[in-house]
């Protein structure tokens, strides 16, 4: 993603990756990163979706990539969320 997006705005990947943590506050890698795991996170709480299709909706390749990152991102496992959000309900 870094390289396309900086050759589309023909710069470098360094002078995009500056530029865009100084504009953003985070690098584009892990912008991208949070908007996933915030897009799945709301998909866990708004639908029954399963999670390798949800994971694969997001943008990681398999279930077990989505729950890594989730659980490093949220510090609980993405099904664990899910049942939370269902018993505040």
């Amino acid at each position: 993603m870094p390289q396309s997006l900086a050759e589309a705005v023909r710069v470098s990947r360094s002078t995009l990756a500056a530029r865009f943590k100084r504009s953003v506050g985070q690098s584009p890698v892990e912008y991208l990163t949070r908007w996933r795991l915030e897009l799945a996170a709301h998909r866990l709480i708004t639908t029954d979706q399963p999670l390798a299709s949800l994971a694969q909706a997001v943008g990681y390749g398999s279930e077990t990539a989505l729950g890594l990152a989730f659980k490093r991102e949220f510090g609980i496992a993405p099904g664990a969320y899910r049942r939370a959000a269902a018993t505040r309900r």
